[in-house]
């Protein structure tokens, strides 16, 4: 962001002495713990001392802050309203329950009374997660990213009374939090004029970063520039531990789901060396829980192998997409059994009583990280006996860890087959030993102090894992994965679009009504996926029906791309187009649109996705590894398209045996009976069943065996099945 960067310089340096040294111990993505007020209240099981506002809230980190001697206010009217009345500056401090170094600040500052007294003799302090208000969010990490060059959590900034920052940081310890809060009550008081200054020519670069979200110039993207800008990605690929260089790392599927369709369509063999190298390193790796399945935000190290011990629903959605979507390209059974380990993790620690999925699992207990998933070598020696030198070697226990607290953590440096042959086992005989270690293991982790978990359900965290199940279907054919897409499903239209209005999270007694346009887009996507593998059309028009929503909600006619919420009361409006921690909700729903454009031949909609895509075009080529969904739709643009439609009564047994190969540029339909889609129409005779290849609703000749169409695809010469 070159642009953010020449902007850092000329604020920064304008008020040099009003932005104090901001230190970096943040959360790439984790932890929380706080709460406080002046009153106090009685338990079952104790005496708070202090008791703030945030005691009447769900989320379970505004609630663990509830009894913090800080006089913590929920983000709203009343807060900057006390804030005007009474001239004081806002302390906005912004986390989330899974988020270590949120725990840490907590503990050093938030519960310390000298702090508290400080912050409530001077200061109106908001506190808000991030979770369940992404927009707020969004909108400050921009301001820290200009100030500083990078974000993190917890965020913590100050504010005037209008909300315009004056400063901004992430974690601090005591001493030098104390000496932010004395430096700008002080300034306040004497020189209000200079901050003012300075917050408003801050608020101005937040709203330009957001106005240049489309490409200061549109550039198109044809063939050639695609070429090079996957070259140019390339550049920063570690090509000894796969993925992108550096001394931590994310998994990246947007990235990756980009790469793995251009390898399908062009066979460009050194990206799909590539992909099957990260793919590989990161299943064998710590990020990767090898006891209990599922995947832990991220890795400190650049070989996967010591994790940010704390587990997103997000991520786990979209690993499970991407190793489903792998499957069905390169049928490697380890990506097998990387899906089922996932999706038994999923529904035995993260399946909510009333049928969705809570949003995250805590890295710390007691204040230290990871201990639930460290092993000592006595306890490994207790549990495995005889076994304990093969299970040794097997997950690497003498090579990793953490060595200097002798407290190890499973990983893996070879496949199970090449680790069998080397020891004179048959596979077999190893996957018994490994299904007995891991049981035997995940048994004893239950004796356990459990992390913490934020029981807050996020509709669009849940529409990404209904997209997830319904890919893990795909891949292995299962139809209780299937059931589970359609039940979250469900239960999301059931809890979460009460009234035909959507919500963005769910909690038994939430009052929240905050909805933003990711909650959309993902639930659109998942309501056409159902739709495509089960053929009823509730979900067709569910999807027509949200999207319809966003066409009139969030469209901004003068950008071409849609808004990232419909409220206004923010200091800058929001529209994102960069797939961060989760796919860019703009590119989903461009996405959507051309896949309901070919559906119902909807010139309109074809044309809008179109454009939309065209917008971002130079964002995509300056920085691709941060654009991988527009990346799909440019594959989509410049390669032929193809809808496939699948008429008769035998189209579900040939759609799902279509589904077990992936081919990216087509969008797969079938139907058992009549119907009065574009695509779909005049296709249906009776007692037989016929398999369309179409492009832009113009039909070739049907056919009846599977074995026509996937030689027809083969001929053209770009799709890469195996």
């Amino acid at each position: 962001m070159k642009f953010v960067e020449s902007k850092v310089i000329s604020l920064s340096t304008l008020y040099l002495t009003l932005i104090i040294v901001t230190l970096f111990f943040s959360c790439k993505e984790k932890d929380a713990n706080a709460i406080g007020s002046n009153e106090a209240i009685i338990s079952n099981e104790n005496t708070f001392e202090f008791t703030n506002e945030l005691i009447k809230e769900t989320s379970p980190y505004l609630l663990e802050h509830a009894h913090n001697p800080v006089n913590w206010k929920p983000w709203g009217d009343s807060a900057f309203e006390q804030a005007k009345t009474n001239n004081k500056l806002i302390v906005l401090s912004i986390g989330y329950s899974s988020c270590h170094w949120c725990h840490v600040m907590e503990q050093e500052s938030f519960e310390d009374k000298r702090i508290a007294q400080l912050m409530n003799e001077n200061f109106v302090s908001i506190k808000v997660d991030r979770e369940e208000r992404p927009d707020i969010d969004i909108v400050y990490q921009t301001a820290l990213e200009l100030v500083s060059g990078s974000g993190g959590w917890p965020l913590n900034v100050i504010a005037l009374p209008d909300g315009k920052p004056v400063y901004l940081g992430t974690y601090h310890d005591k001493n030098s939090w104390q000496s932010v809060l004395k430096k700008f009550s002080f300034e306040y008081k004497n020189n209000p004029e200079n901050l003012e200054e300075y917050a408003l020519m801050l608020t101005k670069g937040i709203q330009n970063v957001n106005e240049n979200s489309v490409g200061s110039t549109i550039k198109s993207v044809n063939k050639r520039l695609l070429d090079a800008s996957v070259i140019e990605l390339s550049e920063i690929w570690d090509n000894e531990w796969g993925g992108n260089l550096g001394n931590q790392k994310f998994v990246m599927p947007s990235e990756l789901n980009f790469l793995i369709d251009y390898m399908v369509i062009t066979n460009d063999s050194r990206v799909k060396k590539h992909i099957k190298k990260t793919l590989d390193k990161i299943q064998l790796g710590g990020i990767h829980d090898q006891i209990g399945g599922g995947f832990f935000r991220y890795s400190t190290d650049a070989n996967w192998t010591v994790p940010h011990f704390e587990k997103m629903l997000y991520d786990n959605a979209q690993i499970l997409s991407l190793y489903s979507k792998a499957y069905r390209v390169f049928k490697n059974p380890a990506y097998k059994n990387v899906i089922q380990k996932t999706l038994n993790f999923l529904s035995t620690e993260m399946k909510d009583d009333h049928g969705g999925y809570i949003s995250a699992i805590d890295a710390d207990i007691e204040g230290e990280e990871g201990k639930y998933y460290l092993w000592k070598i006595d306890e490994l020696k207790n549990l495995l006996n005889e076994d304990f030198e093969l299970f040794s070697k097997f997950y690497t226990i003498d090579n990793n860890g953490r060595k200097s607290e002798q407290k190890y953590l499973p990983t893996r440096n070879r496949s199970l087959k090449e680790f069998a042959k080397n020891n004179s086992l048959s596979t077999a005989k190893l996957q018994m030993k490994i299904s007995n270690w891991n049981h035997l293991l995940s048994e004893a982790r239950k004796n356990r102090m459990t992390p913490k978990k934020d029981d807050k359900i996020i509709t669009s965290w849940n529409a990404l894992l209904v997209q997830g199940f319904v890919d893990a279907y795909l891949a292995l054919g299962n139809k209780e994965d299937l059931e589970k897409a359609k039940n979250t499903f469900s239960f999301l239209i059931k809890t979460c679009y009460k009234d035909h209005t959507l919500a963005h999270t769910f909690k038994e007694k939430s009052k929240l009504t905050d909805v933003f346009l990711e909650d959309y887009a993902f639930m659109i996507q998942s309501a056409l996926s159902l739709y495509k593998v089960t053929f009823d059309t509730y979900y067709l028009n569910i999807a027509q029906e949200l999207s319809q929503k966003v066409l009139v909600n969030y469209n901004l006619e003068k950008s071409g791309l849609f808004k990232y919420s419909t409220s206004n009361e923010l200091i800058s409006k929001i529209i994102r187009t960069d797939d961060g921690v989760m796919p860019s909700a703009n590119a989903i729903m461009a996405k959507n649109l051309l896949e309901l454009g070919h559906i119902n031949y909807d010139t309109s909609l074809l044309e809008k996705s179109s454009t939309m895509a065209s917008l971002v075009g130079s964002k995509f080529l300056q920085s691709p590894q941060n654009f991988g969904n527009w990346g799909v739709l440019y594959l989509n643009d410049l390669y032929p398209y193809f809808e496939v439609v699948v008429v008769g009564d035998n189209a579900k047994p040939l759609v799902n045996k279509l589904n077990s190969y992936y081919m990216p540029n087509m969008m797969l339909l079938g139907s058992s009976e009549k119907s009065d889609l574009p695509l779909l129409t005049n296709r249906y005779v009776e007692g037989e069943t016929y398999i369309y290849l179409c492009q832009d609703n113009t039909c070739k000749m049907p056919f009846q065996t599977i074995d026509n169409v996937l030689t027809q695809f083969r001929d053209l010469g770009y799709f890469g099945i195996e």
